[in-house]
């Protein structure tokens, strides 16, 4: 196999040789100036190493760029399952205990019109707010329930290296590994002090900043890259009271 790829790299290098000779041949049989064709093929070869170092630069550049749009788009497909499986019933469960939590409801209530500019408009929002969690001990459990049976689904996601390289949604995924860490390690939460409560909280409110931001983001890149599949994320929106995947006529 080596040596087929071989020869066909010289039988191409012989070929074009080949041809520039006969094009010299042609220009001297026609103009009859050695002189002119050496002056140009000197020219030519000063200008050689500047033609290589653009096309290098360039094509090593384009070659990156659809090396980054390839991994993003398998980057995206991971999140759309992580999201699916995990992160739209997690959002649904923790936006109930947003402190002021309709404004937050209503800023992200997506419809089928979204633009750039709307998504922008609600990172903006995401980064300027500051939500503030506040749950009660007695629904503590059920969190623990949903959050710690997911803990093989997320392990299976550190399976892939690229996930990895997003450093945003690797810290989503070390803030529930430490909240999931965190409920696993209470047998009950009946009677735990406030200070223990406060900080369950805090860490339940860092996987929620990282999650709505990251989940704000996927929404954009389903507008932008797959409508059909925004449709229906926007129908299951899960900072809506009552999602519904039926589709209505106007």
């Amino acid at each position: 196999m080596f040596k087929k790829l071989f020869m066909n790299k010289v039988w191409t290098v012989s070929a074009l040789f080949a041809i520039s000779l006969a094009l010299y041949g042609i220009d001297f049989t026609i103009f009859g100036s050695l002189r002119e064709i050496s002056a140009s093929f000197l020219g030519n070869l000063a200008f050689l190493p500047i033609y290589i170092i653009v096309v290098t630069l360039l094509f090593e550049r384009v070659l990156k760029e659809r090396e980054r749009q390839s991994v993003m788009r398998k980057l995206n497909m991971v999140i759309g399952v992580f999201f699916s499986e995990f992160g739209n019933r997690l959002l649904k469960e923790l936006s109930v205990h947003v402190v002021g939590s309709e404004e937050l409801k209503t800023r992200l209530r997506m419809s089928a019109s979204w633009k750039k500019e709307d998504f922008e408009a609600a990172l903006d929002y995401l980064r300027r707010s500051s939500q503030r969690i506040s749950i009660d001990s007695d629904a503590l459990p059920c969190l623990k329930q949903f959050m710690v049976g997911k803990r093989s689904f997320l392990l299976s996601l550190l399976e892939n290296q690229n996930l990895l390289e997003h450093e945003n949604f690797t810290d989503l995924l070390w803030a529930a590994f430490h909240t999931i860490e965190e409920l696993g390690a209470r047998e009950s939460f009946d009677g735990i002090p406030s200070s223990d409560k406060e900080h369950i909280n805090g860490d339940i409110r860092r996987v929620f900043g990282h999650l709505i931001r990251e989940w704000v983001l996927y929404m954009q890149h389903l507008r932008e890259d797959y409508p059909y599949l925004f449709s229906l994320a926007v129908r299951l929106n899960p900072m809506i009271d009552s999602p519904d995947p039926v589709v209505y006529q106007d």
